[in-house]
């Protein structure tokens, strides 16, 4: 072999390595960034789970105070409802939005209820609860940047042609219902 020869062995070998470095560096990072979804999902159903076991101690604790509230109370029974037979992050979505805006009529209304606004246990579930929305919400931003960021990474070349590799299909986001967009009509009805 001549010395040219070696020379663009080297570079070729260089190259090829360098190539399949670089592919591969690619493939971990979309491997990190797909793992980081679940994750992170994961993260919001923690808290979504310690909220709904916070609710039926809340129903309990105002069933006595609220009794011509009927309908306040099935909505969150409905909502519930729907979070057990969601299946898709979308389902999800919108079944978590429905329990938000539950409680949030909920709340409204229990502001009618004097005694039970002094109620110790209906203001510390309250407390607990607000405290969850938070930081469900908090979550939530959390995990739409992760599948923002991922998305865009596997629209992106060189990532999509390693993306299309591994069959990696755009994620969705955590999106509210254009519903809970519009503001919230609270009726209190008046007892005789």
């Amino acid at each position: 072999m001549h010395a040219g020869e070696i020379l663009w062995t080297v570079v070729i070998g260089f190259l090829l390595v360098g190539s399949v470095g670089y592919f591969l560096s690619i493939y971990n990072s979309l491997v990190e960034v797909k793992n980081n979804i679940g994750r992170s999902w994961a993260n919001i159903d923690v808290l979504l789970k310690q909220r709904h076991d916070e609710l039926p101690k809340l129903v309990k604790v105002c069933e006595a105070y609220m009794q011509h509230e009927r309908a306040i109370f099935d909505k969150l029974s409905e909502a519930r409802g729907a979070l057990a037979q969601a299946r898709s992050v979308g389902q999800r979505a919108q079944a978590e939005n429905q329990i938000t805006a539950a409680l949030g009529g909920f709340f409204a209304v229990a502001e009618s209820y004097p005694d039970l606004k002094a109620n110790a246990s209906f203001t510390s579930l309250q407390q607990r609860i607000s405290e969850l929305e938070n930081q469900i919400a908090d979550r939530r931003e959390f995990y739409n940047d992760t599948v923002t960021i991922f998305n865009t990474r596997i629209q992106q070349i060189p990532d999509s042609w390693v993306a299309s590799g591994m069959n990696l299909q755009a994620a969705e986001l955590f999106k509210i219902d254009e519903r809970d967009r519009e503001d919230v009509t609270i009726q209190f009805k008046m007892s005789a």
